[in-house]
């Protein structure tokens, strides 16, 4: 039996407007690849770039780059220039020691040239809008929405904040988070948990997951669930409609995080974002 055939809890066990539901769903589900597919957004990059003590031109960004203990450095050739944080710099430019998920974008022309550090190394990625997977892109496919993937969950915090590593789509790198505590819920009569992270806003937090669907209708390696600040007595909802990609789905100039082991759901969670098109054909 599919779990499509098999009744979910739903977050308050309220009557829900199936078109007003799935109307709002569209709304977020725009605004999301709108993002994606902004100017100089992930879609954008034209290439990964690893840096190292040896000086290297990078392919689609200007001067000669490396970095050391004293951070990124680029030798701009002559008559060329970046605006970095609203000033123009030619020549030498140290933009200095980076941290942990943390980066610069550096403005040359009509692109930017993202300089950040990820697993402990500095990267270069170029970001052009006139990029054909940026361009060519229709939108990301997704099961249509259904309120029945809307779940009540119960948010765990640990005693201390647990350090995570997780591999990353990018052969040997690793990734580290401060895991704060586990979010459990009831989903086709099983009891289930994930690990989460922190979120993007204060108290919120995100839960990357695979689940039966990985590899086959969704993306294989990851989907990511921005799960709201808990309320009184630690409650959640979980809306796996709203289950999405990571930019690594989309492009191999991504770092992006793999899941927690724990965190492989052992049923088909046949709500959110699929495969994109851009990765190939999506069944079902």
């Amino acid at each position: 039996m599919s779990t499509r055939d098999v009744p979910l809890a739903t977050a308050a066990s309220q009557v829900v407007d199936p078109e007003g539901f799935a109307a709002e769903w569209e709304v977020w589900h725009r605004a999301k690849d709108a993002r994606l597919a902004a100017e100089h957004g992930f879609l954008a990059i034209t290439g990964l770039h690893w840096l190292t003590v040896e000086p290297q031109r990078v392919p689609d960004a200007p001067g000669v780059w490396s970095t050391g203990p004293d951070g990124v450095l680029v030798e701009l050739d002559e008559d060329t220039e970046l605006v970095v944080d609203g000033a123009a710099v030619r020549g030498r430019h140290l933009f200095g020691v980076l941290p942990e998920r943390g980066g610069v974008n550096a403005v040359w022309g009509d692109a930017v040239i993202e300089v950040a550090r990820r697993g402990g190394h500095d990267i270069v990625r170029p970001r052009h809008p006139g990029h054909p997977l940026r361009t060519a892109f229709t939108g990301t496919p997704a099961y249509a929405p259904d309120p029945r993937w809307v779940v009540t969950g119960r948010y765990e915090p640990f005693p201390e904040p647990r350090p995570t590593t997780v591999g990353a789509t990018v052969e040997g790198l690793r990734h580290v988070y401060d895991a704060p505590g586990r979010v459990t819920f009831r989903l086709d009569g099983r009891e289930l948990g994930l690990t989460v992270f922190n979120g993007h806003t204060p108290g919120a937090f995100t839960a990357l997951f695979t689940d039966a669907t990985s590899g086959v209708t969704t993306y294989a390696a990851n989907r990511d669930l921005r799960i709201d600040a808990p309320g009184p007595g630690g409650e959640v909802v979980l809306d796996f409609n709203r289950a999405t990609n990571l930019p690594c789905a989309y492009t191999d100039f991504a770092t992006c995080p793999l899941p927690p082991a724990e965190n492989r759901l052992p049923l088909a969670v046949e709500a959110g974002e699929k495969i994109p098109r851009e990765r190939g054909p999506v069944a079902g």
